[in-house]
């Protein structure tokens, strides 16, 4: 049965977490008055708590201001109103048409890596080009629920095989600290402090060099039987969720970025 996510009551008012908002996306509160159809008067009434808005008017606002859905709940309740976006679990039977959309997606995109994870990067889906990947790293990290985080940056993990370790690690901590700065979740920052601390591997001080012609995008250099494959990483959402649970679903892809990663992933398709 869907569930509506529990949120604990807001001690801030609905006004204030607005501005913060407004502040974040750098609008001034006459821009979104003309944007959600209303009045800077009235946007600043809100902002300041001489105004409660209406149900409506919360989430007018909130899809302007492209709000997480999570967060848009928060901002219903500190309005007064109870949450409208419900929070599925994955394996509810809702879900079935979502989870074979996904797997037929992956399946479709193999020999090439792809993985589906939610919002504390939690494994939802892998096709087999992840599963090849993760060939001979520590047991522990595999025992459910599988995170790409910990799986990425643990010493026991994938992080030795990476070559440019360096970059990768410092482009996934930017990536959750720019989700970290959406939303407030007291697991997602305890994860991020959890792999910071992390130890680097051996040799993962090395920086990697890509010669006279550097790459379009920041690849994923890893080492997998004597092979160094590279990949470019690409990051798809689903548009327009009406679900928490399905608006913190990433599918991730790894594009090859060069042909011979294509040639090596070809000779291992079964």
């Amino acid at each position: 049965m869907t569930t509506v996510a529990a949120l604990a009551p807001e001690t801030t008012g609905a006004g204030t977490l607005l501005r913060a908002w407004r502040n974040r996306r750098n609008i001034s509160q006459l821009d979104l008055a003309l944007r959600a159809d209303s009045s800077a008067r009235h946007i600043s009434f809100i902002e300041t708590g001489r105004s409660r808005p209406s149900q409506e008017m919360v989430l007018r606002l909130a899809e302007h201001l492209d709000v997480p859905v999570r967060e848009r709940n928060a901002l219903l309740i500190a309005a007064g109103y109870a949450p409208v976006y419900p929070e599925t679990p994955m394996d509810d039977p809702s879900m079935q048409a979502l989870r074979t959309g996904m797997e037929r997606l992956l399946t479709g995109y193999e020999p090439f890596p792809a993985l589906v994870v939610d919002g504390m990067y939690n494994v939802q889906a892998a096709n087999r080009g992840i599963t090849m990947l993760l060939e001979g790293i520590d047991e522990s990290l595999l025992r459910p629920p599988l995170n790409a985080m910990r799986i990425t940056l643990h010493p026991g993990g994938l992080a030795p095989r990476i070559r440019n370790f360096l970059e990768w690690r410092g482009h996934l901590f930017a990536q959750m600290e720019r989700q970290l700065a959406l939303m407030r979740s007291s697991p997602l920052r305890a994860l991020y402090d959890e792999v910071r601390h992390y130890p680097l591997p051996e040799g993962g001080r090395e920086v990697a060099c890509f010669g006279e012609h550097p790459p379009f995008a920041l690849p994923m250099m890893i080492e997998h039987g004597g092979v160094v494959l590279s990949f470019i990483s690409t990051i798809a959402t689903f548009n327009t969720p009406m679900d928490v649970t399905v608006s913190e679903l990433a599918v991730e892809t790894f594009l090859p970025a060069d042909p011979e990663t294509v040639a090596q992933l070809r000779k291992l398709e079964p």
